[in-house]
């Protein structure tokens, strides 16, 4: 197993992977104790059976540079192949300010190919590449050195069975002309705005029935505080105040440290220094915001007029389509977009490029009553009026 821990022994493999049809990439790393992710390993393999074809990149070795694997990340004459992308991109993307491209996940690929919904990357390794992972080092602690030969054959078996995936469900793609699917779902991946969180829009991610403007205006204050916080000192956002505590706080609209003591729920740290401050800070902004800018919950789909039966004849027609296609219905459509639907909305994902074609066209005609479903033994045909 080779380990790369020098820049010069990385610009070499680089090198000889820009002159490669496509490089298998995973990473591993740390989040716990982080807001960003701590980078601990990056595995690569070309195509070929040899040693030097897969090797282990050590970022935390002493003076290597990363440089190299950034430009081979950007080299657009490469194909660049991961499974479940999405954590990897944004390490890359936070890291070095590049994007892997052009970019294939094997995930997406496998739900596109009839491997059913966010097949795991054992299922395809024993399916497709007739093999098995080791799982026993999946949870250790990726910044230790030295690593285990365990951790090594762990971290490796990531990107070589990843070859004959990646060439099996690309050979599927071509057969079916379906590639251009999955270059559709992967421009969410490939979109840098995908993994920047602006503080001033974290509020949203909070889940509370409350609909009182001046509760949401101090929620959003809170939150905009933690998420800053969170990055400026690259710390969890749960170890700043946790949701729960946050609209604790927004309810108790605390004036002074004093106040903090009727807060159940506060960790600590948070009732003192800088936190504090932020927090106590963050409530009277959230008190003083004018109530023409305060924020307000999206209750649009409060006012749908959703027809229940419509929406179970939809949930029908997906399943059979779904199995029809041999595409993972989840990837098709949600059950919240099919309720959309029943009540007369159509300007969704499914109404756009392949779900259009795919479900789309078929779910309109049905609503207008040009469609029909009838059982037939175990399957449901789909048939015109």
């Amino acid at each position: 197993m080779i380990t790369i821990t020098t820049t010069e022994a990385l610009a070499a493999f680089c090198e000889r992977a820009g002159r490669a049809p496509y490089v298998t990439v995973d990473t591993e790393f740390l989040r716990e104790r982080t807001y960003y992710s701590k980078l601990c390993l990056v595995q690569m393999a070309l195509p070929g059976e040899a040693e030097e074809d897969a090797v282990l990149v050590d970022p935390l070795a002493g003076g290597i540079s990363l440089d190299p694997l950034y430009a081979l990340m950007a080299n657009e004459g490469v194909v660049k192949v991961f499974h479940a992308a999405r954590q990897d991109i944004e390490i890359f993307w936070i890291d070095g300010k590049v994007i892997p491209t052009p970019l294939f996940d094997t995930q997406v690929a496998a739900m596109v190919a009839g491997f059913g919904e966010q097949v795991g990357y054992e299922t395809l390794v024993r399916k497709i590449a007739k093999g098995s992972v080791d799982k026993s080092s999946r949870f250790t602690d990726w910044s230790h050195r030295p690593l285990s030969d365990a951790q090594k054959s762990y971290a490796l078996a990531d990107v070589t069975h990843l070859r004959q995936i990646y060439e099996y469900l690309s050979a599927e793609l071509d057969r079916s002309g379906r590639l251009p699917w999955v270059e559709e779902e992967l421009g969410i991946l490939t979109d840098p705005a995908t993994y920047m969180v602006d503080p001033e829009n974290a509020w949203k991610r909070i889940k509370t029935r409350t609909s009182s403007g001046r509760f949401l205006a101090i929620v959003k204050e809170l939150a905009r505080f933690r998420e800053a916080h969170a990055q400026e000192r690259n710390v969890p956002r749960n170890r700043v105040i946790k949701d729960d505590a946050l609209l604790e706080l927004a309810s108790i609209k605390p004036r002074s440290v004093k106040d903090f003591n009727r807060s159940r729920l506060m960790l600590r740290e948070a009732r003192k220094g800088d936190v504090a401050e932020g927090l106590l800070a963050a409530v009277q902004a959230g008190l003083d915001m004018p109530a023409e800018v305060q924020p307000k919950p999206d209750r649009s789909r409060d006012k749908l007029q959703v027809n229940p039966a419509l929406a179970d004849l939809l949930r029908v027609l997906l399943k059979a389509r779904s199995e029809q296609l041999g595409v993972a219905q989840k990837l098709i459509a949600t059950a919240a977009e099919l309720d959309e639907i029943s009540a007369g909305v159509y300007d969704g994902p499914i109404f756009k490029g392949w779900r259009y074609e795919a479900f789309g066209a078929d779910a309109q005609r049905l609503c207008r009553g040009e469609l029909a479903l009838r059982a037939n033994k175990n399957a449901v045909e789909v048939f015109e009026i």
